[in-house]
């Protein structure tokens, strides 16, 4: 006789409900997230009121608002603002959603790619996710609860635009239309790393195709407004300007947002299909089979970091020479709106030559800060590495601790050096191309080496934070995401002086435009290498990881 055994109660309620459990891990990952979503609500919303506060103290009546909209009319503001609808008629409501508008979609993108990456392809690198499923939980409980909870996140963020545009006066329409055009462009973003989460087994290549897709986004929405003013066909390839032409302000459109919804449903169904094919914790991308037999390179002790973080480095290198390269060939708009505008020269105080040194000044300032960020990823990458336990291997192989320490710095200091060469020079040739000034080449090389200091102390404070408390090694992002801000709104928002002066980029002068000075330079060089020998010291007195 054949005995039939009934199928145990948790095989029934896993299969009579594939959502069974969402609740609790929508209020497990809420939880979770309380801190980050706070912090990100509280940023954003204070950073809207800022610049519509500043906005009407720096253009307070309807001809300052008409000067700042003629200068923004030149390619290279078209493609760090967006299509300048109602120029002709520039409202606060009209300069705050072009001067605001494109930060404020990116940003929120960013937080909702980290955020359903942290909630999907890191669980399962972690192994958490197995666990979860060895309980009582649908197979589609864990994602589905991971995107409910940033768009809850999302839902909150632009309900915090919503009320800071309120706050500073603005029409309620056309608020409402900007908190959701950012809430909803966050959401799509956060559904294109739903998509990368499922090809990568390592959450650290799902967030960083997600980001490519979102830089990609942003490219193709600058050249597409730089085409035609208000949006060419070409802008249409990219979700941003999708939020972008609902005419914040000017001719409120709500149906660009549809678009939106409909990608985000589309992206959605293809990670669903997508998680089906594959196992837990693996990807759609199988790694290659690594070789036989290792490279003499690897059995030094700068091999194993180069290693670590090649990868990395090419893939921050290499776009970010292509962002510049982008933007260099811009620079011949400069030379066209003077010759447009010939009353600018005397407006500004400067000729064309100088403002095309200050236009590269700037654009370079930007990637340079891109540089310093991936410094501080490669610092809190070794870090991952000990935490994995495979530095305490190389120790236990006689490599002195210090020695590997060491070489860890010289690798990465190699490579941001490198990083700032390509950068430079890749920037200088797009701005030789466009204006058939070959030592553009030189000089910006030489402009992006001269914040070499300042991205060398961004590096060295994250290696006193892993030499001394290695937990908190993550609040050197606090210094890169300070300095984008300065960057960004220093002017805009008036800062003072001396909160511009925490961010250490602002301290080196915009090479070209200005002559560098040294003093500056040696003061970040010399606090650099102070932090990364008390770096050292920490690293050896500390236990490691093992």
């Amino acid at each position: 006789m054949t005995a039939t055994v009934a199928p145990s109660a948790d095989h029934e309620v896993r299969n009579s409900h594939r959502f069974n459990g969402i609740g609790d891990l929508l209020r497990l990952y809420l939880r979770l997230d309380r801190v980050r979503i706070t912090v990100w609500t509280l940023a954003l919303a204070l950073t809207v009121y800022a610049t519509v506060e500043s906005l009407i103290a720096a253009y307070p009546d309807e001809a300052a608002r008409q000067a700042r909209a003629a200068l923004l009319e030149n390619p290279a503001a078209v493609l760090m603002t967006g299509p300048a609808y109602g120029a002709d008629n520039y409202t606060l409501g009209a300069m705050t959603a072009n001067e605001l508008s494109l930060t404020l979609f990116v940003a929120v993108a960013i937080m909702n790619i980290l955020l359903v990456v942290r909630h999907t392809r890191a669980q399962e690198e972690a192994g958490r996710l197995e666990l979860l499923r060895a309980l009582p939980v649908g197979p589609f409980a864990p994602p589905a609860a991971a995107l409910l909870s940033v768009a809850v996140a999302d839902l909150i963020v632009g309900g915090g635009v919503v009320l800071a545009l309120l706050a500073g006066g603005l029409d309620f329409t056309g608020s409402l239309l900007f908190g959701v055009a950012t809430a909803v462009t966050g959401l799509l973003f956060g559904a294109v790393a739903a998509v990368t989460a499922q090809f990568s087994e390592h959450s650290r290549a799902a967030s960083g195709s997600a980001l490519a897709v979102l830089a990609v986004a942003f490219l193709v929405r600058g050249f597409g407004d730089i085409i035609e003013a208000t949006g060419s066909w070409v802008s249409w390839l990219s979700p941003i300007a999708w939020a972008q032409q609902t005419r914040l302000y000017v001719d409120e459109r709500w149906w660009p947002l549809l678009l939106s919804v409909v990608a985000i449903g589309v992206l959605l169904a293809v990670a669903v299909a997508l998680s089906r094919r594959r196992d837990i914790g693996a990807g759609l991308r199988a790694p290659k089979p690594g070789p036989a037999t290792s490279s003499s390179a690897l059995l030094t002790p700068p091999g194993p970091v180069w290693r670590l973080l090649r990868g990395t480095f090419v893939a921050w290198t290499v776009a970010l020479a292509i962002i510049g390269l982008a933007m260099g060939t811009l620079a011949n708009s400069i030379e066209d709106m003077v010759d447009s505008v010939p009353d600018i020269v005397e407006f500004l105080g400067a000729d064309a030559q100088s403002l095309t040194a200050s236009f590269g000044a700037t654009m370079l300032m930007f990637l340079v800060v891109g540089i310093a960020a991936f410094a501080v990823s490669a610092v809190i990458r070794v870090r991952g590495d000990e935490e994995a336990g495979r530095l305490g291997l190389l120790i236990v192989t006689g490599t002195p601790r210090n020695r590997l320490f060491l070489w860890a710095i010289a690798v990465i200091v190699a490579q941001v050096v490198v990083a700032l060469v390509i950068t430079g020079a890749a920037t200088g040739l797009g701005m030789a191309a466009a204006t058939g000034e070959v030592d553009w080449i030189i000089r910006m090389c030489g402009a992006a080496l001269a914040y070499a200091p300042a991205v060398l102390f961004a590096l060295a404070v994250a290696l006193a934070l892993v030499g001394f408390v290695p937990r908190l090694a993550g609040l050197a992002w606090i210094l890169v995401v300070y300095a984008v801000f300065v960057a960004w709104f220093g002017e805009l928002l008036n800062l003072s002086q001396w909160l511009r002066d925490l961010s250490p980029f602002s301290h080196i002068s915009l090479v070209p435009y200005e002559s560098a000075s040294a003093v500056p330079m040696l003061v970040l060089g010399i606090a650099a290498v102070v932090l990364a020998a008390a770096a050292v010291v920490g690293f050896r007195r500390r236990d490691v990881t093992v």
